[in-house]
């Protein structure tokens, strides 16, 4: 299946996945509105076989072919590291 990657610009390393090129009117508004724009970033042919970095290949083409597009989201590494920034220091034990 022939399809189309957007990159948020929003969300870093969110990226939506469309069966067809410029299709958002399939993809629900909160979703939408949690990306904001989008700016192409790959035109990809997709099949069960192809390997992805971070993708279910069948997954993704499950998706496609149910609703019009999926959602890949940062790996959870990734995820972790954003929300828990490195302290400056170690805590203190006041005891």
């Amino acid at each position: 299946m022939h399809c189309y990657v957007y990159a948020s610009q929003r969300k870093p390393d969110s990226y939506l996945w469309l069966r067809e090129r410029d299709d958002f009117a399939c993809i629900p508004a909160p979703l939408a509105l949690m990306l904001g724009d989008l700016r192409l970033a790959l035109e990809v042919e997709l099949t069960g076989q192809r390997k992805l970095p971070h993708e279910d290949p069948q997954v993704v083409l499950h998706h496609l072919e149910t609703q019009g597009w999926h959602l890949q989201l940062p790996p959870k590494e990734t995820l972790a590291s954003a929300n828990h920034p490195e302290y400056k220091s170690k805590p203190h034990d006041d005891q």
